[in-house]
C-alpha cells in the first residue's frame, strides 16, 4: 500500500466510489480509496437501486439530475454494464394537495432541465395495466429514469477511477485520523499509514464513528428500511414472454410505497411510520453484508394499500424481506461539503438515496476540493446547515421523522414537530401566550404568525382532508397545540393564516409591531488587524465611524455570493457581525477558517448570549422613547446607525435597521434581560396598540422591499452583480478582497442573468413560492427565487433571476404557478416605499 496521496477517500460503497472517480476525472490521479471489508459490503449491497429524480431541494435535484445522465456515459466509458433499466417512474396522486405538489415540482423541474409528464388515470392504466386507477386524480412520470444495479454501478465507478490512476485498497481498516500542524493528514490503518492533503469521509452507517476520530459529531444516524421481494406473477411473466416493455417504477406517495418488477415478480419498498433508528453507536467492527430481522407487522397497512392499488401484488407469495440500514439526516438530505472546524476534511454522508446521489455528489465534491468552489449551489446539502444542537438524542428523533415523511406531501409551509421545542429565547412563553404559532430554524423556535384569538382553531371542514379510507398519509396540517387545537393548515395555496399574516403586515405599517429575531447568528470581531481582515473577506467597505452600520457580502472565489452580514462598528478595531440564523455554523466556519493565525484578529461567538427584539412601525420611536433617555430623533439617531442605549433599567445596542422596510430598531441585548425588555416594550407600546408579528409577515414585507436572501436571490451560481448588489460591491477598494478578480472577469465577459422584481397578475388563490419557472414566448428564461403577497402594496410579487436582456422595467414575462401560467411584469425594485422614506423618517 502506498504511503502518500493527495486525497484519501474512506468508504467503498457507491458514494465513495463516485467521489474517487470524479476526483480522478478532475485530474487528481494520486487518490486512494480505503474500504474496511469488500466494496459495496455496507448499505450499497442491499439498496433497491432506484433513481428518483423527484426532489424539492434545488441542491439535491441538481445532484440527482447529473447522476442519471452520467450513469449512461459511465457505461459507455468503461464498457461495463451498470444495469441501468430506463423504465421511467410514475407517481400517483390521490388528492388535490398531492397534485399541487406535483405541479409545483414540475415547475422546479423545468428550471433544472428535468422532464416531467402529467398522466391521466387512463394513461396510467395504459402504461401500468396491473394498476387499479379508481380514485386517482392522475400522476406524473419521469420518462428518463428507472433503476440501476448498485453493485455493478460501484464496480464501474471503481474501474473508471482505476483507469485514471486511482488506487483502491479493500480489507483495510482505518484506525485513526491525525491532522498535522500544516493541516495535512495522516490516515492510520491496520495495513500502514498514508499521509495526504485531504480526507473524504464516505462511510455510510459508520459516519459517526469516523467523525469521532476527528472530534466531529456527524449529524447522521441510519434508520431501518424494509422492502419485500415476491414470487413471479403470471401476468408479468406473460408480458415478458410477449416482449412487452417492463412497467415503470410505481410510487403511490399517499400510501408511502414504491413498486417495481423484479425477475418476473415485484419489489415493494415501504417508508412506514415507526421505523426505528439503528446503529446509533455505529455498526460493529466486523459488520459486513448485514441485515436486520424483517418486521412485517409494521408494513401491513401499506401492503393492504398496495393490494388495493395493484391487486396482483396480493396474488403472489413473499420470497424475501430485506431490512437494512439507510443513513439519514434530520431533514432527509445528505451532507456534502467541508466539515465545520476542520481544514481539508470533507463529508459525503447521510445519503438516504445514495444510488441516485452518488454521481452528482462525487462530481460537486471533486469540483469543491480541486477548484476551491462547487459549481452548483450546495447550501441545501452543506454539512454546516446543522449546528451543535444536532446531537445524538435529537438525531434519533429527527431522523426517524425524516424517514417517515419521505412520501408525505412536502408543503412549503410545513413545520415538522419532532424534537421540539429545543432552543427557545427567554420570551418564548410570552410569545406563546400571545398566540404565537412557531416554526423552527437551526433548532430555534420562532413565531411564524399569531393566532387572532386564543380560542382560535380549525374545523374538519377547514382542513378538507382527503378520504382517509383511501389514503394513509393524509395529514395536511401542523401538529395540534397542547390542548388539542389544530390552528394551521398546510398548503401550496393561500392557506388559513394568509389573512392573519396580512393583518400583521398592515398593523406594522400603520402602528407598531414587535418581532423576536434572537436566532440571528452573532459574533464580535476585534483586534489590531480586524479592519484590514474584514476589508479582505467582504466586498463592501467597512463602516469608518463608530456607530455606523454596513451591509456586506462574502463572495465565493468565482464572484458569487456566499454569505451576507450586517457589520456594526462598536469601537476602534471592534465590530459586531450579524448574519442569518439558519446559517450560523456555515458563516462562522468561514470566518474562523479565514481568520489570520498571527493573533491580530479575535472572533467571539455571542449568538446565545445576545437576544434580538425588532421594534418596527411608524410609532416605534414613540414606544422606545418612553423607555430611554437617549434622543431618538431622526437628527440625532439616523438610519443605518447604532448606539448603546438604556431600555428602562436594562441596556441594549439599538441598531436603526430592519428587514421589513419601516421605521424601527433592532434591540440587541443581554439574553438574561430579554423578558424585562419585552415586558417594558409591550407596556410602553400599549397606548400605541403594539402587537407582535412573525417571520411570515417579515418575509412578505421584505419582498415588497426587494430584499435578497441567501441562498435564494444570492448564490454562488450568480455573480454579485447578477444578484443586483452593485451598491454593495466596491471594486475601488485599495485592498484586494475575496472574489474581486473573478468578479471583474465576470463583469468583463458580461452577465448572463439579472435580478428582477415582478408583479404577478391574475392570481386568485396561489402566489409564487420560489423555484417556479419563468417563461418568455414559451421558453424558460429564468427562475423565481422568492414569492408571496405584498400586503402594503396590494400585489402578488415574485423575485427572480432571468436572462439579462429581459430585466427592463415593463418587460412582460410569464410565471408558472401550480401548473398555470400567469402574466408577470418586471417592476421597479422596492414596490413599497422605493425612496426609503419610512426607514429614514
Amino acid at each position: 500500500m502506498k504511503n502518500k496521496a493527495q486525497v484519501v477517500v474512506i468508504g467503498g460503497g457507491v458514494v465513495g466510489a463516485g467521489t474517487l472517480y470524479h476526483l480522478a476525472k478532475k485530474g487528481w490521479t494520486d487518490v486512494v480509496l480505503l474500504e474496511r471489508k469488500d466494496l459495496t459490503s455496507g448499505s450499497t449491497w442491499h439498496a433497491a437501486g432506484l433513481l428518483p429524480l423527484f426532489n424539492m431541494s434545488y441542491s439535491v435535484g441538481k445532484l440527482h439530475q447529473y447522476s442519471v445522465d452520467f450513469y449512461h456515459d459511465l457505461e459507455k466509458e468503461t464498457g461495463m454494464n451498470v444495469g441501468f433499466s430506463v423504465v421511467s417512474n410514475i407517481r400517483l396522486a390521490n388528492c388535490q394537495d398531492r397534485m399541487d405538489e406535483y405541479k409545483y415540482y414540475s415547475g422546479v423541474g423545468s428550471t433544472v432541465g428535468v422532464d416531467v409528464k402529467f398522466l391521466t388515470p387512463d394513461e396510467v392504466k395504459e402504461v401500468w395495466p396491473l394498476c387499479n386507477t379508481e380514485g386517482l386524480l392522475g400522476a406524473i412520470q419521469h420518462p428518463d429514469d428507472g433503476y440501476i444495479q448498485p453493485a455493478d454501478l460501484t464496480q464501474a465507478l471503481c474501474k473508471g477511477a482505476r483507469n485514471r490512476g486511482a488506487e483502491i485498497y479493500e480489507n483495510t481498516i482505518v484506525t485513526d485520523l491525525e491532522q498535522q500542524k500544516d493541516h495535512t493528514w495522516v490516515v492510520k490503518t491496520d495495513q500502514g499509514d498514508i499521509a495526504c492533503e485531504h480526507i473524504v469521509s464516505c462511510t455510510g452507517s459508520f459516519a459517526r464513528k469516523t467523525g469521532e476520530m476527528v472530534g466531529l459529531d456527524v449529524p447522521v444516524i441510519p434508520v431501518e428500511h424494509q422492502f419485500l421481494v415476491t414470487e413471479p406473477h403470471p401476468d408479468i411473466l406473460e408480458r415478458k414472454k410477449k416482449g412487452l416493455p417492463e412497467m415503470a417504477v410505481l410510487r403511490e406517495s399517499d400510501a408511502a410505497y414504491y413498486l417495481r418488477e423484479e425477475a418476473g415478480g415485484m419489489i415493494l419498498g415501504i417508508y412506514e411510520k415507526g421505523a426505528p433508528a439503528c446503529y446509533v453507536d455505529g455498526p460493529s467492527d466486523d459488520s459486513k453484508y448485514e441485515l436486520f430481522n424483517g418486521e412485517l407487522d409494521r408494513l401491513m397497512p401499506h401492503i393492504d394499500a398496495c393490494i388495493n392499488r395493484v391487486p396482483a401484488f396480493g396474488e403472489v407469495g413473499i420470497k424475501e424481506i430485506y431490512n437494512g440500514a439507510i443513513a439519514y439526516t434530520p431533514d432527509g438530505n445528505p451532507i456534502v461539503g467541508p466539515a465545520p472546524g476542520l481544514k481539508n476534511f470533507w463529508l459525503n454522508e447521510g445519503h438516504s438515496f445514495g444510488i441516485t446521489a452518488a454521481g452528482g455528489a462525487g462530481w460537486q465534491l471533486a469540483e469543491w476540493i480541486v477548484d476551491g468552489e462547487p459549481t452548483v449551489d450546495m447550501m441545501g446539502v452543506d454539512p454546516r446547515r446543522f449546528g451543535p444542537y444536532a446531537t445524538r438524542g435529537y438525531l434519533k428523533e429527527k431522523n426517524e421523522e425524516a424517514y417517515s415523511n419521505v412520501f408525505t406531501t412536502h408543503y412549503p409551509d410545513e413545520e415538522r414537530s419532532a424534537a421540539r421545542p429545543l432552543k427557545t429565547a427567554p420570551c418564548y412563553d410570552r410569545m406563546k401566550d400571545l398566540g404565537a404559532v412557531f416554526g423552527s430554524v437551526y433548532g430555534w423556535e420562532r413565531p411564524n404568525w399569531f393566532m387572532p384569538s386564543l380560542d382560535y382553531s380549525l374545523t374538519a371542514e377547514d382542513l378538507n382532508q382527503a378520504d382517509p379510507s383511501k389514503v394513509i398519509l393524509n395529514k395536511n396540517h401542523s401538529k395540534a397545540l397542547d390542548d388539542g387545537r389544530i390552528v394551521e393548515k398546510n398548503s401550496f395555496r393561500r392557506s388559513n393564516y394568509f389573512e392573519h399574516v396580512g393583518n400583521e403586515c398592515k398593523h406594522v405599517n400603520e402602528n407598531v409591531g414587535l418581532l423576536d429575531m434572537s436566532a440571528f447568528a452573532k459574533c464580535i470581531v476585534k483586534g489590531p488587524g480586524a479592519e484590514e481582515w474584514l476589508e479582505y473577506i467582504f466586498a463592501n467597505k467597512m463602516p469608518q465611524t463608530i456607530g455606523r452600520i454596513s451591509l456586506v457580502h462574502m463572495l465565493s472565489l468565482n464572484g458569487g455570493v456566499r454569505s451576507e452580514f450586517t457589520v456594526y462598528k462598536t469601537g476602534p478595531q471592534s465590530y459586531y457581525l450579524v448574519s442569518a440564523g439558519a446559517f450560523e455554523t456555515h458563516d462562522h466556519d468561514y470566518l474562523f477558517k479565514l481568520a489570520p493565525k498571527d493573533g491580530t484578529v479575535s472572533i467571539q461567538r455571542v449568538t446565545t448570549q445576545t437576544g434580538v427584539l425588532v421594534l418596527a412601525g411608524p410609532r416605534s420611536r414613540d414606544v422606545l422613547q418612553k423607555l430611554t433617555d437617549t434622543d431618538l430623533s431622526n437628527e440625532n439617531f439616523k438610519w443605518l446607525t447604532g448606539r448603546k442605549i438604556n431600555v428602562g433599567y436594562a441596556s441594549a445596542e439599538a441598531l436603526r435597521v430592519n428587514f421589513v422596510g419601516e421605521l424601527g430598531w433592532e434591540l440587541h441585548h443581554p439574553i438574561e434581560m430579554q423578558n424585562y425588555i419585552f415586558d417594558q416594550v409591550m407596556e410602553a407600546g400599549a397606548e400605541f396598540d403594539i402587537k407582535p408579528f412573525g417571520i411570515r409577515a417579515m418575509d412578505s414585507m421584505r419582498l415588497e422591499k426587494s430584499y435578497r436572501l441567501i441562498p435564494r436571490e444570492m448564490s454562488i451560481e450568480y455573480s454579485a452583480y447578477e444578484s443586483g448588489l452593485d451598491r454593495f460591491v466596491r471594486l475601488d477598494k485599495e485592498n484586494d478582497f475575496i472574489g474581486k478578480k473573478a468578479l471583474k472577469d465576470w463583469q468583463d465577459r458580461g452577465a448572463s442573468n439579472g435580478f428582477v422584481t415582478m408583479e404577478v397578475q391574475g392570481v386568485v388563490d396561489a402566489d409564487a413560492r420560489g423555484s417556479e419557472a419563468i417563461y418568455k414566448n414559451g421558453e424558460v428564461v429564468g427562475r423565481a427565487t422568492s414569492g408571496g403577497f405584498g400586503w402594503r402594496c396590494g400585489k402578488s410579487l415574485a423575485l427572480g433571476l432571468v436572462k439579462k436582456d429581459l430585466t427592463s422595467i415593463g418587460t412582460e414575462l410569464e410565471i408558472e404557478i401550480l401548473g398555470e401560467k400567469y402574466k408577470s411584469v418586471v417592476i421597479e425594485e422596492s414596490p413599497f416605499d422605493p425612496a426609503n422614506e419610512s426607514l429614514r423618517s
